[in-house]
């Protein structure tokens, strides 16, 4: 996360940047699947589990938990892989050897008939 992501005192990234990840992991399911970006319908779940700072790292993925006709269920899953140090120095971090999960979610996502191409 960027300097540009905190969004509040001591460096906190504001967790909509989490579901914007989301977002970005349900495109790509959403081509893979039917050859088009389809349409983010609504989140049916979110926790912020732990915080996010300017500096950390986070990745984020997700899995396609039902199909219906044009409808997918989606849970997703966001970790922080490394930890922003600033408190050691401006640019100090540390490898975490067990990921933290900040944050998962589930949501569904629609791809129009006239869209899908596979």
């Amino acid at each position: 996360m960027s300097a540009h992501d905190a969004h509040y005192g001591g460096d906190l990234v504001d967790g909509a940047r989490m579901l914007a990840l989301f977002g970005d992991v349900a495109t790509e399911l959403l081509i893979r699947l039917d050859g088009d970006e389809g349409l983010f319908v609504a989140y049916d779940s979110v926790e912020f589990l732990a915080p996010v700072h300017a500096g950390d790292y986070i990745e984020a993925d997700g899995r396609i938990t039902k199909i219906g006709n044009t409808s997918r269920t989606m849970a997703f899953e966001a970790r922080k892989v490394i930890a922003a140090r600033t408190d050691l120095g401006a640019s100090a971090a540390d490898y975490l050897a067990e990921p933290i999960i900040v944050c998962r979610a589930t949501g569904t996502c629609v791809t129009p008939k006239d869209n899908k191409r596979k």
